[in-house]
């Protein structure tokens, strides 16, 4: 089945909000082996939106509209369809329930035009809204399968999860099971892993492989059918092991992890405490560390050590060694992770010291980076790196280095 999203909204053209719903949608159909080809985006205009219904009929099974199905005139997502397919609106007895409750429940008055979020198309699965007010619906006709979907993400995504992903598999009419499972990879750019897994991916079928690059990551999303579920995960199982015979060294976790949950868990798993010194990343390791909860048995604490006075005064760098290699160099970040370390009785220090730019520091142009670990017992090191992109990618790039060089040291030491 080939599918197209539609984004009603003409604040969606004018730049005032982003159309998340698309990915989302795009993401979730993949597991149900539904293909979109298009994405479209069409501003509040009937005639506009009749256009658009008629391009995607001619290439598309399944069209899924997000958004104009609120109170207000220029909502005729549900309308513009209606009279477009022939039919017409009745409203849902439950939906305008659950719409006099909220407004009593409120001590609001609630006006004429919020009975219209009410309203369905005629014979449509009416999909119950939780989040909100305006029910979304799904409707079959002949050759084609509408979806209407509300567009708040905070209503449309809970809306599409509980009622919207089961409808869809009845109206599919497959018996077969989907599954899918998501590779996560750092340390390796998108051109790089896609071309020594080329072979794989051009002989694809069932599993499929889609890569996906993001912020410095590389994702591969495996997604095998069977009517048979162990058959199904078996099929991912072998498709997964080749992969990671070839990059597995780059591989640090699977669908919805990321660097820095995994860096927690490890943490967790072996019980070890962490702290940090932060000199171009001012503090942003801490932020996302503390971001996960249960993190305040782990994080000691740290220093946002922009300075060359805190670096000296507070975390003891010798003076010997900023005059002699600078503050961007390895031998800062090794003293900084040390000294963090005993300054907090971590077992681990981590320091993050470099140019974010634009401009140059110690003649060291933009986006070079160190970072130094010190683990009790094992040792200290820096890495150097030398990372482009703006100054705000350069930070964001460094913290996930950092992750990633303490998430290959806690799986390498098997004594930690």
């Amino acid at each position: 089945m080939n599918a197209e999203i539609i984004a009603v909204g003409s604040e969606l053209l004018l730049g005032q909000i982003v159309n998340s719903n698309a990915r989302f949608l795009s993401l979730h159909l993949a597991e149900l082996g539904i293909n979109v080809f298009y994405h479209t985006v069409v501003g509040d205009n009937p005639i506009r939106l009749t256009t658009a219904i008629e391009i995607a009929e001619s290439r598309s099974d399944l069209i899924i509209f997000t958004g104009g199905l609120g109170p207000t005139k220029d909502d005729l997502t549900k309308e513009t369809i209606a009279k477009h397919i022939g039919t017409e609106l009745a409203s849902d007895q439950k939906a305008l329930l659950s719409i006099e409750e909220y407004f009593k429940k409120t001590n609001r008055e609630m006006t004429e035009n919020n009975r219209k979020q009410a309203l369905v198309l005629k014979d449509s699965l009416v999909l119950p809204n939780d989040h909100g007010m305006a029910p979304g619906m799904v409707v079959r006709s002949s050759e084609h399968i509408y979806m209407l979907l509300p567009g708040p993400p905070k209503e449309m995504e809970p809306m599409y999860l509980v009622y919207g992903q089961k409808a869809l598999a009845r109206l599919t009419e497959t018996n077969e099971i989907i599954v899918s499972r998501v590779l996560r990879f750092f340390g390796i750019g998108e051109a790089t892993l896609e071309t020594v897994i080329e072979d794989l991916i051009d002989a694809q079928s069932n599993p499929t492989i889609a890569p996906l690059a993001a912020d410095g990551e590389v994702t591969l999303r495996l997604t095998a059918r069977h009517s048979n579920q162990d058959i199904a995960l078996k099929l991912l199982d072998e498709t997964e092991a080749q992969i990671q015979s070839r990059v597995g060294e780059y591989l640090y976790g699977y669908n919805n992890s990321s660097l820095i949950q995994e860096l927690v868990k490890g943490l967790k798993d072996k019980k070890l405490t962490i702290s940090a010194a932060e000199s171009l990343t001012g503090g942003k390791f801490q932020q996302e560390f503390t971001s996960i909860p249960g993190t305040s048995a782990l994080l000691k604490g740290g220093v946002v050590c922009y300075t060359n006075e805190v670096k000296q005064k507070l975390l003891n760098v010798k003076t010997e060694t900023i005059e002699s290699y600078g503050v961007v160099s390895s031998e800062c970040a090794r003293e900084l992770a040390e000294n963090v370390a005993l300054l907090t009785n971590s077992d681990i220090g981590i320091s993050f010291t470099g140019v974010a730019g634009p401009d140059e520091l110690e003649g060291k142009p933009a986006g070079t980076v160190y970072i130094g670990i010190s683990i009790k017992g094992k040792g200290t090191f820096a890495e150097k790196l030398t990372l482009g992109g703006t100054r705000e990618a350069i930070r964001t790039r460094s913290v996930k280095y950092g992750c990633y060089y303490l998430i290959k040291q806690l799986k390498e030491s098997q004594n930690l």
